[in-house]
């Protein structure tokens, strides 16, 4: 058999572009039992002799992601190693006034805190778990032994000698209480000696917990000195959306939210409030539901149920659409023996109802119908970003992780090209920073040039999502494979 070709031998089928179809069952059938289980049996060719097969992978046209926390950056892996660039050679920054953050001493922490007004009583506690799967059995014995009576754990205060099982499956946050204390003339030196056995135990962080007040934070790592605010070391979770320690605490990591649209709840303004204007309210019951209580608010603010939507006046227009607060609205209606009834109701207004159903919706399909009067825009707190504050406010050459993730794939590849660091920077972000402008050369090499890693995933054309995931294979690096495209040329 010469080099690079194929020999076949008793063929008693003759599709035989399936050659290709025996390579992928041959390299599936390399693999462990256990991984078989998830990929299927494929059926062997009607041949007596097959030789000169590579491993074949089949790279098919289909859409995308439609998860919507899914972007290019999260399926091409690359966003995982800017969380790891970020996290460990990012320049952080206070998220309040912009300034560089700096490492706190003890002495200055301490200082932080004699500013609280005499007499505040406050706990010092050491967050020795901060979200973090387990039982901690054996944490929670040493602590014991230690000669720790207490710590707050997922938020209630527990007894340690007693006997505290976790679910070893759920995230929990352990905070040791080290000592209780009121601000007050001479407390300096025990403050001192507890905050200092915090900072031992929880490894440079404490929490101060005032009662009756706010939790402070305080961290030998990194501190803003202008607005006192401490930050923990950062780690690669905080730069993610998809987790509680750097989502947007707004939209949660989604980015976008759904706001009401009066626009397309109330399409055709020339109707009146009596001819069915507001057609989420439309329908037998909500019909007669709604109607009993827009009498009662145009008898109240003195506007026709008769006069066209559009005809009336925006003071008028604005009640229907944002409610009366807490003003009473009495409601007048003729129940079945013909006796006529009323009662008092607040009027909540169209849009923040169709926010609430479809905030508290129990189903998709419920959330769906909703949906329909709502349009998506862009968070009002990250502004689209997806990130907390303290996230988007570490940056690197100037440029926090969301702006280097919206610049197209050819912008991201030259900047992080030449990007300047310092000498520390420049050697922990070496060998990242080659992986990452590896992977975006990929993306270079198959005409994806224009795309960014902020790119939600279920925005992709079916040709754009295969040369995404025939780039993420061609930089795998495997060797002697053989590649099946269906249609690799679409888009």
């Amino acid at each position: 058999m010469t080099s690079g070709s194929i020999v076949i031998r008793g063929a008693r089928e003759h599709n035989l572009k399936n050659v290709y179809a025996e390579g992928q069952r041959r390299y599936v059938e390399s693999l462990s039992a256990y991984a078989r289980q998830f990929l299927g049996q494929m059926e062997k060719p009607d041949v007596d002799f097959i030789e000169g097969l590579s491993p074949a992978i089949s790279i098919d046209q289909k859409s995308a992601s439609r998860n919507p926390r899914s972007t290019v950056g999260t399926v091409t892996e690359i966003h995982d190693y800017l969380r790891l660039l970020y996290a460990r050679a990012g320049v952080p920054h206070c998220p309040q006034c912009g300034r560089v953050v700096s490492r706190q001493t003890p002495q200055q922490i301490v200082d932080r805190i004699l500013e609280l007004p005499e007499g505040t009583r406050f706990q010092v506690l050491a967050p020795v778990v901060r979200g973090r799967k387990g039982e901690y059995e054996a944490l929670l014995h040493e602590l014991s032994r230690e000669g720790f009576s207490r710590a707050r754990i997922d938020g209630e205060v527990r007894d340690l000698a007693e006997d505290i099982r976790l679910d070893r499956y759920y995230q929990h946050t352990i905070e040791v209480v080290v000592d209780r204390l009121v601000r007050k003339h001479g407390m300096e030196r025990r403050l001192t000696d507890s905050l200092e056995t915090a900072l031992r135990l929880a490894e440079g962080v404490a929490l101060i917990d005032v009662v009756d007040g706010l939790s402070l934070s305080f961290s030998q790592h990194f501190a803003c000195d202008e607005c006192g605010l401490s930050f923990e070391d950062l780690q690669p979770r905080n730069f993610s959306f998809n987790s509680p320690y750097g989502a947007c605490p707004t939209c949660k990591g989604i980015g976008t939210r759904f706001q009401v649209d009066w626009h397309l709840a109330i399409p055709d303004e020339e109707r009146s409030l009596a001819e069915g204007a507001i057609v989420p309210w439309s329908g037998r019951y909500r019909a007669t539901y709604y109607y009993r209580i827009l009498e009662g608010v145009a008898r109240r603010y003195g506007f026709a149920m008769d006069t066209p939507f559009g005809e009336l006046s925006e003071e008028h227009r604005r009640l229907i659409l944002e409610g009366t607060g807490d003003e009473p609205i009495t409601v007048t209606y003729t129940n079945r023996f013909g006796r006529e009834r009323r009662y008092q109701t607040a009027y909540e207004g169209l849009v923040p109802s169709l926010n609430r159903r479809h905030e508290n919706a129990d189903s998709d399909g419920a959330r769906e119908s909703y949906e329909q009067y709502m349009r998506l825009v862009p968070c009002e707190t990250c502004e689209g970003a997806r990130l907390n504050p303290l996230a988007l406010a570490v940056t690197l050459g100037d440029r926090n992780i969301h702006e280097l993730s919206a610049m197209s794939l050819r912008r991201a590849h030259d900047f992080l090209g030449s990007v300047p660091l310092d000498e520390r920077q420049a050697k922990i972000a070496a060998p990242v920073l080659k992986e990452v402008r590896a992977r975006l050369a990929f993306l270079l090499d198959v005409g994806l040039d224009y795309l960014t890693l902020s790119r939600s995933a279920a925005t992709l054309a079916g040709g754009e999502a295969q040369r995404i995931r025939l780039a993420t294979q061609i930089g795998s690096g495997l060797v002697g494979v053989l590649y099946i495209l269906d249609e690799p040329s679409i888009g």
